[in-house]
């Protein structure tokens, strides 16, 4: 087996020479000798343990301590004489970090996609391309190689593969786990919930495995060379191993294309899995897993209400052997404390770095010198958690499912989190249609009430709802068929955010509004005012603060917003971000028929509207849940007019009822 990273630069060298088959069997080769490298590792490795205490155990008991020593030099011995029966000499060697990061970051499938594109392997090309944007979800040239794909003659959704998939089976199992929670498969969400603890301890443990027999970089020479400065160097190199273990926590727990890992990733998936548990009627399940809970934060106050509370449903029964903490997991953490007291040690004796990557680390195996600053570094990582739902409100980005859509700017190009433009989302006619749809029924002021404008005084402001839409229909006054395609568009924005943010719950739309802007003639000069003033979909923004307070009349069951623009004949109207000061613009959006704006509702997105100052502006306002309780019903009661084929109910109580729900729908 030839050095994976000797092999790799040799495909890219390969690349840059266009000799495109060369290239593509190489970095094959490359991918292929990496993977199959860990697997000789870890057989060796699993070898060498089993003949070790083979060799223990025909010892006697004080024997084997005196000769337990020996039998880890001779495994160390083992593992080295194995690996070189499959491995050259220069392939046990450490890679460099550069290397480290070209494969971590998927790059060898970068250059595949590109090579398969030019030998008119094209699904081949697609596999490479889906694979490396998953770790690299902001690079919007790979998107627009995805849709191209997409769109080629003998390429399916199939061929849209994940190779690495391997290495993420338990972010498989932990996306069923949230998918069976929504809903409500409480059996389903258990055993999807159970499969993903043990993934992920399975995952870690591979991952520690590899830090004891891959080949440690030696730590640096301080120019010491006495018999103190080896036992330095040794000791520095004990600990440097202690540590890479430890650090697979964080590894396992960073997602493909995340920069940052999830916290507490294994007590969290323990506490959804004792909620599952619990509703799914499993309560002995529920108490296992609470105990097991319980050895990474035993003084947790909810942990030992609701374990008493088990105690008293089941008779004081919450000793007994099928309740007991998970093994697994009690010798996951006694063997994590153990290196845990060592890499202290060395911090406060031998000046050795370490950062536990763990939250649930107990004061007292801490040295007394060590625990303020260790104190500080954990409120740190608490105010990281507390903060993380504001930062991650929506799942990161993904393909966009229709032909013809394209990706004009991403979060890295509007300067700010989960926001994206697309354009192409509806063609020249549809933007005539619903223009025509809005001209001939739009409701003079906001639509509900009257008033010339909800925002300011020089526009007017004309709405129009899908109900209202269905029922002018149903009585004529409007084109049926464009009343269907006003309510279609809601359908068409949902499914491409959804896929776009990868929602990883079903997604509803909360409410749909027509709206149309002009500008009042004359009523322009010395204007400084907006069209829609700063604020924030799902919260009451504070900008002195800087605090966005999730509370009525705030909408706060609102997760996605959009914006599909349906022209461009007027001046000013743009869309614009900003920071929570409301005053500092982080991004700015030009419309135009099919342009598409979709962001997250929270606080990471504040947005507004520049003033109409001429002409008028029309777009189509919708926003969406994941909560099916506020979805919108006038969208199902206009589906009813259309499936039942019945005249609309123009009864006074009705109306009033449209409209109350409309107003509520409305208030901002």
């Amino acid at each position: 087996m030839q050095p994976y990273d000797f092999v790799y630069y040799s495909g890219v060298r390969a690349y840059f020479n266009g000799e495109w088959g060369k290239a593509a069997e190489l970095l094959e080769k490359s991918i292929l000798a990496k993977e199959s490298l860990l697997r000789v590792r870890r057989k060796c490795h699993d070898d060498c343990v089993s003949a070790g205490k083979e060799a223990l155990d025909k010892l006697g008991k004080f024997t084997r301590f005196t000769f337990s020593v020996c039998v880890q030099e001779k495994k160390a011995e083992c593992l080295r004489f194995c690996t070189g029966r499959s491995v050259t000499l220069t392939g046990q060697l450490p890679v460099s970090s550069d290397i480290e990061y070209e494969f971590s970051s998927r790059n060898p499938y970068n250059f595949l996609q590109v090579t398969y594109y030019k030998l008119e392997k094209y699904q081949k090309a697609a596999s490479a391309a889906h694979t490396f944007f998953i770790a690299n979800p902001s690079h919007l040239e790979m998107r627009n190689n995805i849709e191209k794909y997409r769109r080629m003659e003998g390429v399916t959704q199939e061929d849209f593969q994940d190779r690495e998939i391997g290495s993420e089976k338990h972010w498989v199992l932990y996306d069923a786990a949230i998918r069976s929670e929504t809903s409500s498969d409480w059996v389903q969400a258990a055993e999807m919930w159970k499969a993903c603890v043990n993934e992920t301890l399975r995952q870690t443990e591979e991952c520690r495995v590899q830090c004891e027999v891959a080949p440690q970089v030696l730590p640096e020479d301080r120019g010491v060379g006495t018999a103190d400065g080896v036992f330095q160097k040794a000791a520095a190199l004990s600990l440097s191993l202690l540590a890479c273990r430890q650090y697979c926590v964080t590894q396992v727990a960073m997602r493909p294309g995340r920069i940052s890992a999830h916290e507490d990733f294994l007590p969290s998936q323990l506490e959804h899995l004792h909620i599952a548990q619990f509703k799914a009627g499993d309560i002995s399940g529920a108490v296992q897993t609470l105990r097991t809970l319980l050895l990474f934060y035993p003084s947790d106050k909810d942990s030992l209400d609701n374990l008493q509370l088990y105690s008293e449903t089941l008779g004081g029964a919450t000793e007994t052997q099928g309740t007991q903490p998970h093994q697994e997991i009690v010798s996951y953490i006694s063997h994590s404390l153990q290196e845990k007291k060592l890499l202290y040690f060395g911090m406060e004796s031998l000046d050795f770095n370490f950062i536990d990557p763990d939250l649930w680390t107990p004061e007292d195996v801490v040295p007394e010198p060590l625990r303020d600053s260790w104190r500080a570094e954990k409120e740190k990582l608490n105010e990281k958690m507390k903060a993380g739902p504001q930062q991650e409100e929506v799942d990161d980005s993904g393909p966009v499912p229709q032909v013809g859509v394209t990706i004009a700017m991403d979060d890295e190009l509007l300067n700010g989190t989960n926001r994206v433009v697309l354009d192409g989302v509806m063609t020249e006619k549809e933007c005539e249609r619903i223009l025509h749809l809005a001209n001939a029924a739009g409701s003079a002021g906001d639509g509900y009430k009257g008033r010339r404008s909800p925002h300011t005084p020089h526009e007017t402001f004309e709405g129009l709802t899908v109900l209202r839409a269905a029922k002018l229909a149903q009585d004529g006054l409007l084109n049926q068929t464009d009343a269907r395609l006003l309510y279609e568009l809601g359908e068409r924005v949902r499914t491409l955010l959804r896929s776009y943010f990868r929602s990883p719950s079903e997604l509803f739309v909360s409410f749909t509004h027509l709206v149309c802007r002009s500008a009042v003639a004359g009523d322009q000069e010395g204007r400084l005012d907006l069209s829609h003033p700063v604020h924030v979909d799902n919260c009451l923004l504070e900008p002195d603060t800087r605090q966005c307070w999730r509370e009525q009349p705030a909408f706060i069951h609102r997760d996605l917003s959009a914006v599909l623009y349906l022209n461009n004949n007027f001046d000013g109207g743009d869309l614009f971000f900003t920071s929570r000061d409301a005053k500092t613009v982080t991004a700015r959006v030009k419309p135009g028929c099919g342009r598409l704006v979709g962001f997250s509702s929270g606080p990471v997105n504040p947005h507004g509207v520049t003033a109409v100052t001429g002409g008028r502006r029309c777009a189509l306002a919708l926003w969406f849940t994941k909560e099916k309780l506020y979805r919108d019903m006038e969208r199902e009661e206009a589906e009813a007019l259309w499936d039942l084929g019945k005249p609309a109910k123009k009864d006074e109580e009705e109306e009033g009822k449209t409209a109350g729900n409309a107003r509520s729908q409305a208030r901002q």
